[in-house]
């Protein structure tokens, strides 16, 4: 099996930093893209940012220039840097692994979410 574990969320007041982490552990083979989703109250998921394996990354026009996201490979975690916090960026943030298993099997886990609240 596989698990992925967020951790780095938090209350951080508009114009604030906080740095996101999830690695994923289990029998794993390869991971390939990783990625990180939000989900605001009342609101549809949506993509934040994306990173594939070999590191091009795609962000969500809001995002730009605010974010960045990264991978460890040696540890299968990917994170996300998010500075100059806006109040709209509330949400719960949810990372996203598409994984290879010693089965050879290859699927999207999700992490548990971490709630990010900035304050105006």
């Amino acid at each position: 099996q596989v698990q992925l574990v967020e951790s780095g969320g938090g209350l951080v007041q508009a114009g604030g930093s906080l740095r996101l982490s999830c690695a994923a552990s289990g029998k794993i083979f390869r991971i390939n893209r990783m990625g990180w989703y939000r989900q605001a109250p009342g609101k549809r998921r949506e993509l934040v940012a994306i990173i594939s394996s070999g590191g091009t990354t795609t962000y969500a026009d809001s995002m730009k220039g605010r974010f960045t996201i990264s991978r460890d490979n040696a540890k299968n975690t990917v994170y996300l840097q998010m500075n100059n916090l806006k109040p709209e960026d509330t949400a719960v943030y949810y990372c996203n692994q598409n994984i290879v298993d010693l089965l050879d099997y290859v699927r999207d886990y999700w992490g548990q979410g971490t709630q990010v609240t900035v304050s105006s």
